[in-house]
């Protein structure tokens, strides 16, 4: 039972690592290769994609859908991100822009002879398998790839605040288990021990009684 209750509190934890690890925002250093727009057809995946662009048809399913290709700096790798609105859903970045962020993303594009780096800030994944690209946010230019990306203090306030109200939560759960749970507990283990002890007394007092027969 102990082990039962320590994997689903790891569960727990990793898919709270998880939503928090998706829909936090970060930073790459990166060089825009191209912009394009492509039509997608939602399936499996439809959960990893934003809603359509606020004031068209949400309801289709299917629609065009904006991509930002580019390496990321100093490793060359090629990284792939969408550009979607995500209005007044979740994650809650309000962003209403992609129009303008697809504009200033295609005005930045440059080639390895002569590159032009920017720092986009994003929130998701990218899964290959799965068709899943991360949201791009907003595009910065930087002076070079080891430009800094700055300090992430909404990440280390959103952690923290959600840090204390978990201890908040626990500390509350602790106090009321120590004064309403654990004595009703105490209290229906004291009960099964004396009706065990009730028990067993009938049995040795019957075996006794028995014995009296065999003495017969």
């Amino acid at each position: 039972m102990r082990y039962l209750k320590w994997f689903f509190i790891i569960v727990f934890w990793v898919l709270v690592a998880a939503i928090f690890h998706y829909t936090l925002p970060q930073k790459d250093i990166v060089r825009i290769t191209d912009t394009y727009e492509k039509r997608i057809d939602f399936g499996e995946n439809s959960i990893f994609w934003a809603q359509a662009d606020v004031g068209t048809d949400g309801t289709a399913s299917n629609r065009d859908v904006f991509f930002i290709q580019t390496r990321l700096a100093n490793s060359d790798r090629v990284m792939v991100y969408r550009n979607e609105d995500t209005g007044w859903g979740w994650p809650p970045y309000f962003k209403f822009d992609t129009s303008n962020l697809q504009a200033e993303a295609g005005d930045l594009k440059s080639t390895a002879a002569n590159p032009r780096y920017v720092i986009i800030k994003h929130y998701g994944w990218r899964l290959v398998f799965g068709t899943v690209f991360p949201n791009a946010i907003s595009v910065t230019p930087v002076d070079g790839p080891d430009a800094s990306k700055g300090i992430p203090f909404l990440n280390i306030f959103i952690l923290t605040l959600f840090f204390m109200v978990v201890y908040f939560i626990w500390v509350r759960w602790r106090r009321f288990r120590q004064a309403r749970i654990d004595p009703r507990l105490e209290e229906m283990q004291d009960n099964w021990e004396a009706a065990g002890d009730a028990m067993a007394d009938r049995r040795s007092r019957f075996s006794r009684w028995l014995d009296t027969w065999k003495t017969k």
